[in-house]
């Protein structure tokens, strides 16, 4: 199987609604709005099968905070596989589509992982976060306590990652901040 890559706005509004669905089903329904929302406007990456969406993931930007700096993220979100096909490579095959976009223009890669899905995202050279998370938010910085041992890094190509002796603070967004 393929993978594809492309813009939010190529995707077009049927194939939308079959990544929603997808989602929606392969989170047993805890895929929000703002979920959805956190998805869109980045690059996909997505295999189809005759029975449609087999495979799902895209990298957003954001924006993260570190020792006076802010770096370019490349923020995976909503990846799933159809339930039907886990466990056949094609989670891995659409993490390495946003890997190389991650690579090619962000500072590091960062997701927030389920337990579920900590393992792949491991296997691929993910490394939690150890050092102390915050986001910017309305009201100033928050700490992000309840997400500290859930969110991973990823170096992209020749780069190293942010030192966890300084918190990492993220961009605020509605719904889960990670």
């Amino acid at each position: 199987m393929t993978v594809r890559i492309a813009p939010t706005h190529e995707l077009g509004a049927a194939r939308l609604r079959s990544v929603r669905e997808m989602l929606d089903t392969a989170f047993a329904g805890d895929f929000s709005d703002d979920d959805w929302d956190h998805t869109l406007g980045g690059l996909h990456a997505w295999i189809e099968d005759g029975r449609g969406i087999a495979a799902h993931g895209a990298v957003v930007q954001r924006r993260a905070l570190h020792r006076g700096r802010s770096h370019r993220v490349g923020y995976v979100e909503g990846v799933a596989v159809r339930q039907d096909l886990r466990r056949r490579g094609l989670g891995g095959a659409v993490m390495a589509g946003l890997e190389r976009v991650i690579d090619g223009a962000y500072a590091f890669g960062a997701l927030g992982a389920t337990d579920e899905g900590a393992a792949l995202y491991r296997a691929r050279g993910w490394r939690v976060w150890e050092g102390r998370l915050e986001a910017l938010g309305p009201e100033g910085i928050v700490h992000l306590a309840e997400e500290e041992g859930y969110v991973l890094l990823r170096p992209s190509a020749g780069r190293a990652l942010p030192d966890p002796a300084a918190p990492l603070v993220f961009d605020w967004r509605d719904g889960d901040v990670m």
